[in-house]
Parts: C-alpha cells; structure tokens; sequence
C-alpha cells in the first residue's frame, strides 16, 4: 500500500526542515499551522518575508542588519563612537542590547576565521572595522566573539591589528554563569572566570 502523500504538504514541510535547528516533526507542526492560516493571513506572512529580503541590508558602517544606509544604533546621538563592540553574528547584537547596559556602537564581523572551513581575514568584515579606525573618535575595541578556536583566533588576529594603531583593544570575561555551582562548572570555564576576577 502506497504511503500517504501530498505533494505541496512534502515541500512546505521539506522547506521548514531546511531551518536551523528544526527538525522533521516540528516542519510538520509549522506546516500545518501555515495551511490553517487563512487566506489574507498567508498572504501577510509571505508578503513579510519577501519585504524582509527586499528591505533589510547591511548598515555600511557598522555591518549589522538596517533598513537604511546606517542602522539606528550608529544613526543614534546618544550612543558612545568611542567604544566599538565586536560581534560575530547580527543576534549578538540583539543579545546586549536586551541587556540595556552597553552604550557604546558595534561591528558584526558575519563570521569568524576558520581554515577548516575555507573562511579567511578576507571572508569577514574587517577590512570594514579596519577603515573605521580612521575615526579619531575610537579609542577602544571589544572583541565579544564566542569563546571558541575559532572566536578566540579571530580575537587575536583583529588584537594584533588594531593595537599597532594605539586602540585599546579588550575582550569579553567569560566565566561561571550567575546561579551555577563551581562543582558542575568545567575546567575552561573555571580558568576564564579566574582570568577575568576583578577587585571588589
């Protein structure tokens, strides 16, 4: 007995499995929810996808996601040109601006130095950082990439760059994480916290 199939189901759902982190059963859930959808609302959704791809670039500034030539954070008076915090992806973004604390502008690299993965210097955007040095407003650079190989590579390579230049170059502290007990914490995690103590 021949399963059972519809062929548009197939492909909608086959589309949703091709999302990062979503697999077979979950495309399946999405799909149904997008067939339940009424008219004028699928009509809404595709027609906001298609206006994100059309609409959204990179700020030719700071490279992270903008509707304009410059996204609101380097459009913004109030924001400190002095501090330049540098982030791998645009969600890093997103990320330390939920937390309200960071004043300062950023730089999204859209990736990090990887060889393994045929990603040099010249697949990132730093050549786009580098020419923002020429701004005698910077005075420091925050290197925020993941605390991985490769993050950390991409810190070093950037650090060697920049310090020629006079530009205070810091990075990240990563350690425990509020609420963790030390006994479950592993031995990177451990040495990075000791690394980044500071004075109380």
């Amino acid at each position: 007995m021949a399963g059972y199939n519809v062929a548009t189901l197939a492909k909608l759902i086959e589309q949703f499995e091709r999302m990062p982190g979503i697999g077979h059963k979950t495309a399946q859930r999405l799909a149904f929810y997008v067939l339940n959808l009424s008219k004028q609302q699928a009509e809404e959704f595709s027609a906001t996808i298609l206006s994100a791809h059309e609409k959204i670039k990179q700020c030719t500034c700071c490279c992270n996601l903008a509707e304009e030539e410059l996204c609101p954070i380097c459009k913004s008076e109030g924001r400190d040109k002095s501090v330049i915090c540098v982030v791998e992806d645009p969600r890093d973004v997103f990320a330390f601006e939920r937390t309200h604390e960071f004043e300062g502008t950023y730089h999204v690299l859209h990736g990090v130095i990887s060889p393994m993965n045929g990603v040099g210097p010249e697949d990132i955007t730093i050549k786009e950082l580098l020419a923002r040095m020429s701004d005698s407003t910077v005075q420091e650079v925050i290197m925020a990439t993941n605390p991985t190989v490769e993050g950390e590579a991409t810190a070093m390579y950037i650090s060697r760059l920049l310090k020629p230049m006079g530009i205070t170059v810091s990075r990240l502290a990563y350690g425990v994480p509020v609420g963790a007990d030390l006994e479950y914490a592993d031995e990177v995690t451990l040495t990075k916290a000791l690394e980044g103590r500071r004075t109380l």
